[in-house]
C-alpha cells in the first residue's frame, strides 16, 4: 500500500512540475542545452533496460521511486528554476554553465552506476547537495561543508564537477579521507601526495596495525616519500617494523610480531623453522609454530586483548589459513585419485590433534569430502585411545568452534564428534553454538546454525535438541525486551521447522519468493525473453570446461554465433532463450575480465537484462562474478559459494534470487548436467520444481561410477535447502520493520 501512494505522490510530482515549467519560457540559445539534459535523464531511463521514466536499480520498490524521484522531479525543477534565475537570465554564459553542470551530475551519476562505483540509493543525496554546491558556488561559498557532509562516492563525483570552487583544495583531503576511511588497507598506495599533511602520521600508525606486511615492503624503499614518512615515525609498533624490513625473509615472522615485541619469541627461535630462505625451511614445525602461537592470541582476544598482526592480510590467521592449504589440504586434495592412504595423507601425517584442528577450521572452502574425513578421524585417533574431544576445544580456547560445528556437520560428522565427550559437555557445546546470536556483527553465525541443521535433518534427536535450544532463546531474547534477538531466532525456528514441515509457508510469512519452484515467467523479460550469462575464466579449469560447454548445446535446437570474446546461443526451438558466456580468455592479462566487461555493455545496448547467472570458476573467482551481478537475476548457480559473506552479497544485489551453491569445489562433470536441466525447461516454457529436479540429478549422479563425483554432487544445495541463504532473505525483509 505505501509503495502506491508513493508512486501517486511521484507522479503528482511530475505534474506539478510540468506545470511549473508552463511559466518558464526558454531561449532558443538555451534549448538545445536543456535538450541535452533531458538526453541524460533518458540514459539513465537506460540503466534497467526499461525506458518508462521509473528506475529499478534496487530490490526495494520505496528506494527504487526515491532514486527515480531525483533523477527525473528534481534535475527536471532544477533546470526550469536555473532558468527562472534573474541573476543567471544577466549572464547568459554562466547559465550555460550551470545547465551544463546540471547534465554532467545526471551523466556522471549513469556512469557511475554502470561501472558501480556509486550506490543507486545515493541518487537523492547527489542531486539535493549538487544543488546546495551549485547554488553555494553563485555567492562564491566553499562546498567543502557539504562534501564533508556528503558519502565517499558522491563526494568523489561532486569535486570533479566544481574544480574552480574555492574549497576545491581543502576537498581534496576531505575525499582522501572518506577514501582512506572505507579503505584503510589502502593507505601507503596513496598516501604519497599527503606525506606532509597533519593527519599522514596517524595514517600510518593505523595501515601498520592493518597491514604490518604492507608497512615492510614500503619501509624497505628507504629514500621514498613513504619510506621517509614511516621511518620518522615515532610509533613504537611502525618503527619495529621498519627495523624488521631490514631482516631477510621478515614476511615470515610478521605472524609473531606481538611476541617479538614483548620478548616471548625471538627472531633466532623463530629463524630455526623459517631457514634460509628456501633453504632450511621447516614446514610441519613452522606450521606448529602458528598453531602454538594461534592458540595463545586467541586466548588474549577471548579477554579484549588482540595482538598486532592477528587478523587482515598476512597477519597471523591468513598466514595460518595459507600455509594449511599449501602443505597440507592442497597435496591431500590433489591426490583424490590415489587409493592408498599413506600415499594420499603423508602431508598430514606429522600433525598432531590441534594442528589437524586448524587444518580443518581453516579450509572450509577448500578442502574435498575425502580429505576431510581422513583428517577427523585422523585428529580424533590423535586424541588417544579414549579421545575426550572436549579437551581438544578447551586447548584451542574453543577457536573457530561454531565453523568447526558447521563443517562436522555438513560432512556427517557431529554426532561423532559429540559422542566422544560427557553428554553434559555435548549439550553445553550445542548451547554455545546456537546462544546469544544477536550478538554477532553480523548474521553468520545464525546463517552457520541454519546450514548445520539442514545438514543433520536425519538426525532427529540432533535437530530437536537444536530447535529447544532456539526456543529457549526466544524466551530469554522477549524477557529481555531484545527484538532483534526475537527476530533471528523465531526466523531461524520456522526456516529450520520449514526443510521438513511444508505447512510452514515462509512466503506468507516473510514475504521471500516461493523456494521450492521458480516460474519461467519469472525469469523472462518484457519481451518473453529468458537470458542466461555465464562467466568463464581463462585460467586450467576454464579452458577445460569451456569446450563441453560449447557441445552441450545441440545445433538442432540452438543457433550459435561468435565474437572474439563471447558466444551467443539462441534457441531456434521452443521458448526464446538466449545464452551468452565470455571466452576463457588469459587470466594472467586480464583479457577474460575485459571479455566479460565487453559482453556487459553488449547487453545493455540490446537492452536485454540476464535473470539467470552462472559461475564456472574457482572459489578465488567468485568476487569478480559477484561485482557484475545484476537486480534482474532471478537463478544464481555458483559452484563454489564461499561461505556468509558471498551469499550475502550476492542476496544484497539480487534478493530475491534461488541460489543453487555447493559446501566446496564445484566441477564441471555437475554443472554441465545441472545447466542442460535448467535449459531445456526454459525451452519447454516450464516452471522449475526443485525438488523432482533435484530427485533426478541425485539418481543420476549416484549411478555414476566416480566416487568423488559422487562426493562432490551430495554437497551441492539446491535453493529450497539452502536454509542460510532463506535466514538472510527472510531477515532483511523482516528487518526493515525494527
Amino acid at each position: 500500500m505505501k509503495y502506491l501512494v508513493l508512486s501517486i505522490l511521484l507522479a503528482a510530482s511530475f505534474l506539478n512540475g510540468r506545470a511549473s515549467s508552463d511559466s518558464i519560457k526558454i531561449p532558443l540559445s538555451r534549448q538545445l542545452v536543456h535538450q541535452r539534459i533531458v538526453e541524460a535523464q533518458a540514459m539513465a531511463d537506460n540503466l534497467d533496460y526499461k525506458k518508462d521514466k521509473l528506475l529499478r536499480l534496487t530490490g526495494n520498490e520505496e528506494v527504487n521511486l526515491q532514486i527515480t524521484d531525483a533523477i527525473f522531479r528534481h534535475v527536471t525543477d532544477m533546470r526550469y528554476a536555473l532558468e527562472g534565475n534573474a541573476r543567471l537570465q544577466a549572464d547568459n554564459n554562466r547559465m550555460i554553465g550551470c545547465l551544463r553542470l546540471l547534465r554532467e551530475v545526471v551523466e556522471g551519476f549513469t556512469g557511475a552506476i554502470r561501472q558501480k562505483t556509486i550506490s543507486p540509493a545515493q541518487a537523492p543525496i547527489l542531486i539535493d547537495h549538487f544543488e546546495k554546491i551549485l547554488y553555494g558556488s553563485l555567492d562564491d561559498k566553499s562546498m567543502a561543508p557539504v562534501i564533508q557532509e556528503s558519502p565517499y562516492q558522491v563526494a568523489r563525483l561532486l569535486t570533479g564537477l566544481f574544480p574552480e570552487n574555492k574549497g576545491y583544495a581543502e576537498c581534496r583531503n576531505i575525499i582522501y579521507l572518506k577514501f582512506i576511511n572505507l579503505n584503510p588497507d589502502k593507505i601507503l598506495q596513496t598516501i604519497g601526495p599527503y606525506v606532509n599533511e597533519p593527519f599522514a602520521d596517524s595514517l600510518v600508525t593505523i595501515a601498520c596495525r592493518k597491514n604490518p606486511v604492507q608497512l615492510y615492503s614500503y619501509a624497505q624503499a628507504i629514500k621514498s616519500p613513504e619510506g621517509k614518512l614511516i621511518h620518522r615515525s615515532n610509533d613504537a609498533t611502525v618503527k619495529a617494523v621498519a627495523d624488521l624490513s631490514q631482516t631477510p625473509n621478515a614476511l615470515m615472522y610478521f605472524p609473531f610480531l606481538d611476541d617479538i615485541l614483548k620478548r616471548k619469541q625471538s627472531i633466532t627461535d623463530i629463524r630455526k623453522y623459517v631457514g634460509d630462505g628456501e633453504l632450511g625451511y621447516d614446514s610441519v614445525g613452522y606450521y606448529k609454530l602458528l598453531v602454538k602461537t594461534a592458540t595463545d592470541y586467541y586466548r588474549r582476544t577471548v579477554a579484549l586483548d588482540t595482538p598486532i598482526a592477528m587478523y587482515d592480510v598476512n597477519g597471523l590467521m591468513d598466514v595460518l589459513h595459507r600455509k594449511s592449504l599449501q602443505h597440507f589440504v592442497t597435496p591431500i586434495n590433489e591426490l583424490h585419485e590415489q587409493n592408498n592412504p599413506a600415499i594420499r595423507f603423508r602431508a598430514v601425517e606429522p600433525l598432531g590433534a590441534q594442528e589437524l584442528y586448524y587444518v580443518i577450521v581453516m579450509s572450509e572452502a577448500d578442502i574435498y569430502t575425502s580429505s576431510y574425513k581422513y583428517c577427523f578421524e585422523k585428529m580424533l585417533e590423535r586424541l588417544g585411545k579414549t579421545p575426550k574431544s572436549d579437551s581438544l576445544l578447551v586447548s584451542v580456547y574453543f577457536d573457530h568452534f561454531k565453523k568447526f560445528i558447521k563443517m562436522a556437520a555438513s560432512y556427517n560428522k557431529l554426532d561423532t564428534f559429540l559422542k566422544t565427550m560427557p553428554p553434559q559437555a555435548a549439550d553445553a557445546l550445542m548451547k554455545a553454538f546456537v546462544n546469544r546470536l544477536e550478538d554477532s556483527r553480523s548474521n553468520e553465525e545464525a546463517v552457520d546454525v541454519a546450514d548445520s541443521y539442514a545438514s543433520v535433518l536425519g538426525n532427529k534427536q540432533l535437530t530437536g535438541f537444536i530447535i529447544k535450544e532456539v526456543d529457549r532463546n526466544i524466551v530469554r531474547c522477549k524477557e529481555s525486551g531484545n527484538d532483534n534477538g526475537v527476530l533471528v531466532y523465531e526466523l531461524l525456528r520456522n526456516i529450520c521447522l520449514s526443510a521438513t514441515d511444508t505447512s510452514i509457508n515462509l512466503t506468507k510469512l516473510y514475504g521471500i519468493p516461493p523456494v521450492y519452484s521458480i516460474d519461467h515467467k519469472a525469469l523472462t523479460d518484457d519481451s518473453g525473453r529468458v537470458v542466461e550469462q555465464v562467466f568463464f575464466y581463462g585460467d586450467k579449469d576454464g579452458l577445460t570446461f569451456y569446450p563441453p560447454f560449447l557441445r552441450s548445446f545441440s545445433p538442432a535446437l540452438w543457433r550459435r554465433t561468435e565474437t572474439k570474446e563471447w558466444v551467443e546461443f539462441r534457441s531456434i526451438k521452443g521458448k526464446p532463450v538466449f545464452v551468452f558466456a565470455n571466452k576463457p580468455l588469459d587470466n594472467d592479462t586480464n583479457q577474460d575480465s575485459v571479455a566479460q566487461a565487453h559482453l556487459n555493455d553488449h547487453l545493455l545496448e540490446r537492452k536485454m537484462a540476464p535473470s539467470i547467472l552462472i559461475h564456472r570458476g574457482h572459489s578465488y573467482h567468485l568476487p569478480y562474478t559477484i561485482k557484475q551481478l545484476q537486480p534482474s537475476e532471478k537463478l544464481i548457480i555458483l559452484g563454489s559459494c564461499g561461505g556468509y559473506k558471498n551469499l550475502n552479497q550476492v542476496l544484497e544485489t539480487c534478493p530475491e534470487a534461488h541460489i543453487v551453491s555447493t559446501k566446496q569445489i564445484g566441477t564441471g562433470d555437475i554443472n554441465t548436467p545441472l545447466i542442460n536441466t535448467i535449459n531445456a525447461k526454459m525451452l519447454g516454457g516450464k516452471k522449475i520444481e526443485w525438488v523432482p529436479v533435484w530427485d533426478s540429478l541425485t539418481k543420476m549422479f549416484m549411478r555414476d561410477p566416480n566416487k568423488v563425483l559422487r562426493e562432490k554432487w551430495l554437497d551441492y544445495v539446491p535453493p529450497h535447502k539452502n536454509l542460510g541463504a532463506l535466514f538472510i532473505k527472510a531477515y532483511a525483509r523482516k528487518a526493515e520493520g525494527l
